[in-house]
């Protein structure tokens, strides 16, 4: 077949009558047997003749017009009986090109396997991106035949290595469309290519994204879907937007690259096709964004930004053109990216509030971890996950997002010299949450619970720190250290609090009365300390065994701080001492406890019983 500008007239029997006649065979209003037909459906030879007939109609139709004459002689009526007849020829053919176009466009539209899709997109990652692009075929070649055309103008657009085009339409069928295309533009039926095309593709285009899962939603229905719900649709909406971008639309700009010649049809034709399904497809993330905000939606939210993210170089590529609605498609996709960029600034904003003003004043029992530390921390080791992304997103001072609060945390920047936007955000956040947890240690009464409370909290918060290395790299060993000394010091002063006491009843100030050493000890002030040093260490284990340590290492470390300060001191008095109680009335209720029940009865604290445990005795 060959094109409109380079075909030759018929020979020596090629006149227009001959054409006409052929153009009148396929007539399908007059004609059942052409009705039945296609004519591209047929022998190669009878698409040949018909397409020569067709340019051998617009040749005439273009000599007759141009070569009237201007007087009403017999010649010139001759010549519009001639125009006139070419004219209808050429509209009959150009309504039978119009039918083929058509039946070739339906006959053609594939049905591909989602999962088909998915696979081909998952290899895009591995794609080797520094291929040669196909050479573009050199002006005046015969481009109406075979499959050459399609590495026409393929690559033009193709900037980004992750745009996977694929063969919606076979080459031969391309070939017969692209003779369509030249003879029904140069006929000066453009609208009705455009048309048909447009019809024909775009519930193609419908029909595939369907089948990925994008369908018709309004931003109203995505804001009343619960939460859950929401997040297994992101999931899926990425994925399946991935596809519809890189290989669908991709692929659809290259069809339509491939079969019009000029840049500003195909551009018309592409955006008739899927226009719709590019607004549609960018309806649900669009809804996400201006959706209310809550913590729980950072990290789908952040995905989707990321995926829009990852996406625009494609959607740029793929709508270049100047056409504004092309041009429309890439802004919205953009304005959205921005707009999800604002909703993850605000969360975190409002995330620092809630965790600075948390009003919860019950104290927890046995001074264990707060749930607020719990889900600060979990959310805060959540956040590292987004590094690359949350530090172009944050501001570099993370207390300006703060609500003002005379009572606040003051970050001292220079002691954090060289960190990330996202490192002095997570700190500031980690500053919110003590200055939150020493708030609440007010609401013990006992003073020694309230330092287990942050002693236990500060704990927790070092050992998430410790076990993410992202999180420890961000954090930095020096903040780390600071942590490290607040939690060692709520230890030394629950200790002070709690011990400082007990061991004075085993001190020997008061013991002793004037006169000789051996004789000087007074036997009712020893046996009163001794039931001061029973009544407190009953009382102390009474209530420190339902307080919880709940990490036993600390738990460990700080029942071996207990008994390096108490078992010496007791093992000590009990040495000095016991034989002054044993020649007495009634020992055994004085010297209740050996070295080793003290030992067994340290064991008990920090366990977090319900109840009291009885004392552990020989």
């Amino acid at each position: 077949m060959e094109s409109p500008e380079n075909s030759v007239g018929f020979d020596s029997d090629g006149s227009l009558e001959t054409a006409e006649r052929i153009i009148l065979r396929w007539d399908s209003t007059a004609s059942e047997e052409a009705r039945g037909k296609m004519i591209f459906q047929s022998d190669r030879d009878e698409v040949d003749r018909f397409l020569r007939a067709v340019d051998e109609i617009q040749r005439s139709v273009s000599s007759l017009s141009f070569s009237s004459p201007p007087s009403f002689s017999s010649s010139s009526a001759a010549t519009d009986d001639q125009e006139v007849k070419a004219n209808s020829a050429l509209q009959i053919a150009m309504a039978r090109l119009e039918e083929e176009f058509r039946n070739i466009l339906l006959s053609q539209t594939s049905v591909f396997e989602p999962d088909s899709l998915f696979l081909e997109e998952s290899s895009v990652s591995g794609e080797d991106s520094t291929d040669a692009p196909p050479e573009e075929e050199e002006e005046g070649s015969d481009s109406g035949s075979g499959s050459s055309r399609l590495t026409r103008r393929r690559s033009s657009y193709r900037s980004t290595s992750s745009i996977r085009e694929m063969d919606l339409i076979s080459p031969e069928a391309v070939s017969d469309l692209r003779s369509i295309v030249q003879r029904m533009v140069a006929a000066g039926y453009s609208r009705e290519c455009i048309q048909v095309y447009g019809n024909v593709r775009k519930s193609a285009v419908d029909t595939i994204l369907k089948q990925l899962g994008i369908v018709k939603i309004s931003i109203g229905d995505v804001q009343k879907l619960e939460w859950e719900v929401v997040e297994g649709k992101i999931r899926k909406w990425i994925r399946a937007a991935k596809v519809c971008v890189r290989i669908v639309f991709s692929s659809e700009k290259r069809l339509c690259s491939d079969l019009f010649d000029e840049e500003a049809m195909g551009d018309t034709c592409f955006m008739e096709t899927v226009k719709t399904s590019a607004l549609r497809l960018f309806t649900f993330p669009e809804a996400i964004s201006i959706s209310r905000r809550s913590p729980e939606k950072l990290f789908k939210i952040l995905d989707l930004h990321d995926a829009m993210g990852d996406m625009l170089p494609d959607i740029e590529a793929i709508f270049d053109s100047d056409d504004s609605s092309s041009r429309a498609v890439y802004l919205q996709a953009s304005e959205i990216q921005t707009r999800l960029a604002e909703a993850a600034r605000g969360i975190l904003s409002e995330f620092e509030n809630a965790v600075l003003r948390e009003p919860s004043v019950v104290p927890v029992p046995g001074g264990t971890i707060h749930p607020l530390t719990r889900y600060v921390m979990n959310y805060i080791s959540l956040i590292s996950d987004y590094k690359q992304t949350l530090n172009n997103l944050i501001v570099s001072d993370p207390s300006t997002g703060s609500d003002p609060n005379p009572n606040a945390p003051v970050i001292d920047f220079t002691e954090l010299d060289g960190k990330s936007p996202l490192a002095l955000h997570l700190i500031w956040l980690i500053m919110v949450l003590h200055f939150n947890l020493e708030e609440k240690s007010h609401h013990y009464r006992d003073a020694s619970l309230a330092h287990i409370f942050i002693m236990n909290n500060i704990h927790y918060i070092v050992q998430k720190v410790k076990g993410s290395p992202e999180l420890r790299e961000m954090i930095g060993d020096h903040y780390l250290r600071k942590l490290t000394g607040i939690f060692r010091h709520a230890a030394t002063n629950y200790q002070r609090s709690t011990w400082v006491r007990v061991l004075n009843s085993l001190r020997d100030e008061g013991l002793h009365v004037s006169g000789s050493f051996s004789s000087g000890v007074s036997r009712s002030a020893l046996r009163e300390r001794f039931k001061a040093f029973n009544a407190m260490l009953e009382d102390v284990h009474r209530s420190q065994s339902t307080w919880s340590v709940p990490d036993a290492q600390l738990r460990e470390e700080l029942r071996i701080s207990l008994s390096e300060h108490l078992i010496p001191a007791y093992r000590s008095f009990l040495g000095r001492f016991r034989g002054n109680i044993e020649s007495g009335r009634h020992p055994e209720n004085y010297l209740k406890y050996s070295v080793e029940d003290i030992d067994r009865i340290v064991l008990d604290f920090f366990e977090g019983y319900a109840h009291p445990p009885n004392l552990r005795r020989r």
